[in-house]
């Protein structure tokens, strides 16, 4: 041990000293022996000669002797803890500071399936343990691994020798420094498999909706109606019968469903074909029966698994429908969605929320009416509209807008300096902070998410909240809502508007320069009323015509500045078809005040040539990279955009990238569309 001579620690030697320690106190006693008796202090003299002589024979010849005894039981001991640790029944291993082996017993190397690990690192035998995971000073690491068969929980501490030589009893070794690392193996096999079991027993709640019940039944005859439904319901049935899962009907057009996790898990990997297979239902409807499902999971009870679900299926109503939604605390899943929403024919929905809207209205003193960030044609028309629907009653309104962007100065310039208008009719975030009050209502259009709006701050400090919007939801909503109308379906939120309107008041009559934007709205969303129109969008659009609405006037105000048309044009030019499919192309922003339209003009271009399913423009605008997305009819661009934390409709959405770079943001579409037709997602 660095050449020093080994000796007996103080306690041991202090020990060993106590017969030399008694004699003094012999001496002692044989002077008060002298004190008493002659005779006796001679008898006393000769006893204690006799015993310090004994007694220091005994210390300086033995002393080397008991030393090797008590090293000898040491190792001894030592030999007989080796033992117990070698047949030890938890694998047990000691490694150096570089993760080397040092010593193992027979369990560690059973599970090894190795002999004599010596010198061999324990990362090339669990690929889990990285050098940079080996514990450090006073700390304990815990890693699971298994190696197929069997599950381990390894438990690594630090053991510092330069404490264990201290504090030994027997030796000194104060200058020797080093330190091991235990490794203790706990099998967790039987436990992890009991976990899984009772995981996958485990009762998950569902409910499941007909999404066009009674327009699938209207395009059949009456005497199949019966036959129609009475297939949906063995068609699901029989499906959820093969995943051990109860069905029942609670209604005309709804189910409650319970199964096992496991079968949940099974149902979520098959990506809720079901989906797909009741659309195959067809007994001579011109429409295909479509489902929407909503399931809730990993909360605290049953009864919280049922809400969840609840909360699960409206959101996937709120989204347009046929696709499921799997709802649980932490986050949303979504599945399905690749159909077109289906248009509603009736307009009772459009009443009452146009009767709801009149009540709020009468009862507050003052509306705020905003829309999102750089507005857009659709935002300002539907604003324009609820604006008019405030005039009829009397109430002041204002409308919020911070940037007026190339797209609707054509429309403002109509309103200002118009002596028919308010000089405060649009204010920016801080005016209309300023304007809010007890009695003020907040109208949010065209978007149903907090973070995309105009000004967020108004959102917390209004008590009343009206959201009216044509786009899917999302997980991020405006939650706090006082009346909410979110219709999928709507081709544009000015085309709720007109219906609202036409409910609202009777003979209500709309100023031409309004019917213009309401019209703009419409035409601007369905590219020319090419995309995403129905019946009741013309209807709106006729309604606009008959109170004053002029196309030629409309269509000039959109005319293109020649240096958008050629960024337009360039971005076309420079697009690359990915997969054969996907058009992606970045459109240049410098020069444009407003890059964002004239990239979602240049999406819809793209759409134009053949073989294009989606495109996908990119635009680098103040520090953000915005990402317009179109289709037509065979994907659907909302799913994908909300990979990239956007949203918006089935063939028409969008998506914001921040605090990356064109490229990044081109190879993150690439990467985002590889991993979902990987997935089958689209």
């Amino acid at each position: 041990m660095n050449g020093k001579k080994m000796k007996m620690k103080r306690q041991l030697r202090a020990y060993t000293k106590w017969p030399l320690l008694l004699s003094i106190m012999l001496i002692a006693v044989t002077l008060g022996m002298f004190v008493i008796k002659l005779q006796a202090g001679v008898v006393m003299t000769v006893f204690t000669v006799f015993y310090i002589m004994i007694s220091g024979i005994l210390y300086f010849t033995n002393k080397e002797a008991i030393i090797a005894d008590l090293v000898n039981f040491a190792t001894q001991y030592g030999q007989v803890q080796k033992q117990l640790l070698k047949e030890f029944a938890i694998p047990y291993a000691l490694l150096d500071d570089n993760g080397r082996f040092v010593w193992q017993n027979e369990a560690f190397e059973s599970v090894m399936q190795r002999g004599k690990l010596f010198r061999k690192s324990i990362t090339s035998l669990i690929p889990e343990i990285t050098k940079d995971r080996l514990p450090l000073e006073e700390e304990e690491t815990e890693i699971c691994f298994s190696n197929g068969i069997d599950d381990y929980r390894v438990v690594m501490r630090r053991i510092s020798l330069t404490e264990m030589v201290r504090e030994s009893i027997i030796a000194d070794a104060e200058d020797f420094e080093g330190c091991l690392i235990s490794v203790f193996l706990y099998d967790e096999t039987k436990m992890n498999a009991c976990i899984r079991e009772n995981r996958e027993q485990k009762l998950v709640t569902g409910l499941m909706y007909l999404d066009n019940y009674d327009e699938a039944l209207e395009s059949v005859e009456d005497v199949r109606r019966s036959l129609l439904m009475a297939l949906i319901d063995r068609k699901i049935n029989k499906y959820f019968s093969a995943l051990d899962a109860i069905v029942r009907k609670t209604e005309k057009d709804k189910y409650f469903v319970v199964m096992k996790r496991k079968s949940f898990e099974a149902l979520e990997a098959n990506r809720f074909d079901i989906l797909e297979e009741v659309k195959t239902v067809n007994i001579g409807n011109d429409m295909a029966v479509t489902l929407s499902i909503g399931f809730g999971l990993d909360t605290a009870s049953f009864t919280d698994d049922a809400v969840y679900a609840r909360n699960a299926i409206d959101l996937a109503l709120g989204r347009g429908g046929d696709q499921a939604v799997v709802k649980s605390p932490d986050k949303v899943a979504y599945y399905g969605g690749k159909s077109q929403q289906v248009e509603k024919n009736t307009r009772v929905k459009a009443r009452v929320k146009a009767h709801a809207l009149k009540e709020i209205i009468e009862s507050k003193d003052m509306l705020l009416v905003m829309g999102h960030k750089i507005s857009d044609v659709d935002t300002f028309g539907a604003a324009i509209g609820i604006y008019r629907a405030c005039s009829i009653f009397g109430k002041k309104c204002h409308i919020v807008i911070n940037e007026i962007t190339t797209d609707i100065r054509a429309l403002i310039d109509e309103f200002m300096d118009n002596p028919d208008y308010e000089e405060d009719l649009f204010v920016n975030n801080s005016e209309a902070i300023q304007l809010v009050n007890v009695n003020t209502a907040l109208v949010v259009v065209d978007t149903n998410r907090p973070g995309y709006t105009e000004c967020p701050e108004l959102l917390d400090l209004c008590k009343s909240i009206v959201v009216l919007d044509h786009h899917r939801q999302g997980t991020e909503r405006i939650e706090n809502a006082t009346l909410s109308y979110i219709e999928p379906y709507a081709s544009s939120a000015c085309e709720m508007v007109a219906e609202i309107l036409q409910y609202i008041s009777d003979n209500i009559k709309i100023k031409n320069i309004e019917s213009d934007c309401l019209y703009a709205g419409i035409m601007i969303d369905t590219n020319n009323f090419m995309a995403k129109t129905g019946v009741r969008t013309f209807e709106a659009a006729a309604f606009l015509r008959r109170n004053g609405a002029d196309v030629t006037r409309v269509r000039k105000m959109f005319r293109d500045e020649m240096q958008d048309y050629k960024a337009r044009a360039e971005a076309v030019r420079i697009a690359e078809l990915y997969r054969d499919e996907y058009a992606i192309s970045v459109c240049p922003s410098e020069g444009l005040e407003s890059p964002t339209i004239i990239g979602a003009q240049a999406a819809n271009e793209l759409l134009n040539i053949n073989s294009v399913k989606a495109s996908f423009i990119l635009t680098n605008y103040q520090g953000k990279i915005y990402i317009s997305a179109r289709s037509i009819d065979e994907v659907n661009v909302q799913i994908i955009m909300e990979r990239l934390g956007g949203g918006g409709h089935i063939n028409i959405a969008g998506a914001q990238l921040e605090g990356v770079t064109v490229e990044e943001g081109v190879r993150k579409m690439k990467e985002v569309l590889d991993t979902m037709i990987e997935e089958g997602a689209i």
